[in-house]
């Protein structure tokens, strides 16, 4: 008879999950053993890495991917890099090694107590199977969920399960698909509300670009001129930053979303929560006289909102309705040009880095973005035309951008990636470019180095506390710890330096002086 291992081998081989993101612990080895030829086992040195790499994997491809943790130890370095995943809706199927069954009452050393709770309520759904013989269906039900639920899942299996012989008949070959069509009446209701708004507004989500639909939304914004704004705090970009139609990024506080949309009878949101806030700034939800609609296909999302009204279904079948469906009043169009970068003294401007960026860069370039006190600098200088150019740590956690990077540059080997991230955030992933380096996976690597915790201390300002510790991060070298892992590392001081390096690609890191600034 086969055993557990082999049978939940055949069906990861079959459903494409042959990359593995992991950091192994001795529970772990077990499942590890025997994988088929057609397996690759990327390994990262810390576990936040090791799920930052498959968030980035996962957003690159996709698919659902597999990631390999220790335990309740490395299970725990993880969540921090998992909330990430969780907002961005990465398909990520975390297994964990269990300790043997008989020895999981006793709590001895690497027991995860209480697994299945362990990674809620993060996960959309997490389990333990009760037998070895449930451990192939249990492991299907765990790539099958997060799949259809756009959301990673977690399952310990206890590493005795692994060699144990069950019957043929538990092998899986099966699929699970999701539909989700809104109803001729639905859709008929939703065109006509559109048709009769005096001035719409279109507010575009990051769900727009994971599901392919950058192009549709910049062709139905053209059909109508609808003025179009990116949903408050993106983590991918659904809109091209230098449209003639293109608003901006809506503010991240309830008072400020409200003033930015005044004027607008009808906003429709499609592939966004109604909203991602951030700052505090209170007000209304919406102006007066302004009503909303969302449609998603993420419920939760739905039933969570505080106004408006909303459908739950996909939101690419809406947008071809309203392609097919509203009369064409269209706009000619075009692009806005950027400013003149800023400049600074003693340090380059954040705005000269990205006007280097997007001079020396290829149009199809994919940006990894974590550094939260260049937004502003960021999105006047950047000009991306294409779909999946750009990423962000979907719930601000740090440690996203080097990893996901990485992991990014594995699953789309078509396109170049660079990273562009703050001094305060790379250390939260360093180790991310040994996996960089041992891998041959050639990202650019832009550290933004200013000494401080830039967006923490524009938030003590907002705050009114602008005088506390720990904002302050001198004395780093990055060139020297990038070098230490094996990835070529220099330091630019001027424009034409950073431009000349920018322009070689390839695996790099390049360490920046640059001037502080604040998100807005």
């Amino acid at each position: 008879m086969p055993t557990v291992r082999r049978i939940v081998h055949e069906f990861l081989e079959r459903n494409g999950l042959t990359t593995v993101f992991g950091n192994p612990g001795s529970n772990e080895l077990p499942f590890l053993a025997d994988l088929p030829p057609s397996f690759q086992y990327v390994l990262g040195l810390h576990e936040g890495v090791v799920v930052g790499m498959a968030d980035g994997y996962a957003q690159a491809t996709g698919r659902p991917v597999l990631v390999n943790l220790h335990a309740a130890a490395g299970s725990g370095n993880a969540m921090g890099a998992l909330t990430n995943a969780v907002h961005s809706r990465s398909p990520l199927v975390l297994t964990a090694g269990q300790q043997v069954r008989s020895a999981i009452g006793l709590e001895a050393m690497l027991a995860n107590v209480e697994a299945t709770n362990l990674m809620r309520p993060l996960v959309a759904w997490s389990g333990e199977p009760a037998t070895a013989s449930d451990v192939p269906r249990a492991v299907a039900q765990a790539v099958f969920e997060a799949d259809v639920q756009r959301r990673p899942t977690y399952l310990s299996v206890p590493y005795d399960d692994w060699a144990q012989e069950v019957e043929a008949d538990t092998v899986l070959d099966r699929s699970v698909r999701r539909g989700a069509a809104p109803t001729e009446e639905q859709l008929a209701e939703l065109v006509a509300r559109f048709e009769q708004a005096r001035n719409p507004a279109l507010v575009l989500g990051g769900d727009i670009d994971t599901a392919g639909l950058f192009d549709r939304a910049v062709a139905f914004a053209e059909h109508r001129s609808v003025p179009t704004w990116v949903a408050p705090s993106p983590f991918r970009l659904p809109f091209p930053n230098r449209h003639v139609l293109f608003r901006g990024v809506l503010p991240a506080g309830i008072g400020a979303v409200s003033s930015a949309l005044e004027g607008h009878d009808l906003v429709l949101v499609l592939g966004a929560p109604v909203f991602r806030y951030h700052q505090h700034v209170p007000g209304p939800y919406l102006p007066e006289g302004t009503r909303l609609v969302q449609v998603t296909d993420d419920a939760g999302a739905a039933t969570r909102a505080p106004m408006g009204d909303a459908l739950i279904a996909d939101p690419g079948v809406v947008l071809e309705a309203l392609l097919d469906r509203t009369a064409p009043r269209p706009t000619e169009p075009g692009y806005v040009p950027n400013p003149e970068p800023a400049t600074a003294p003693h340090a380059l401007h954040p705005e000269q880095v990205f006007a280097a960026l997007r001079d020396t860069q290829p149009d199809d370039a994919i940006y990894v973005v974590e550094s939260t006190s260049t937004n502003s600098a960021w999105w006047r200088q950047m000009d991306l035309r294409r779909g999946g150019s750009y990423f962000f740590p979907a719930a601000g956690g740090l440690g996203f951008g080097l990893p996901a990077a990485v992991g990014m540059a594995m699953g789309r080997p078509d396109r170049p990636v660079v990273a562009v991230v703050g001094d305060g955030s790379a250390n939260y992933g360093i180790t991310a470019l040994w996996s960089a380096a041992r891998y041959g996976v050639p990202v650019t690597f832009v550290i933004l180095r200013n000494g401080t915790y830039g967006a923490l201390r524009w938030f003590g300002e907002l705050l009114g506390t602008p005088d506390v510790p720990g904002t302050e991060i001198p004395g780093l070298d990055f060139t020297r710890i990038a070098e230490g892992y094996g990835v070529p590392a220099t330091t630019v001081s001027d424009e034409a330096a950073l431009r000349a390096r920018l322009a070689v690609g390839g695996l790099q890191l390049i360490q920046v002086d640059t001037y502080p600034t604040s998100p807005e």
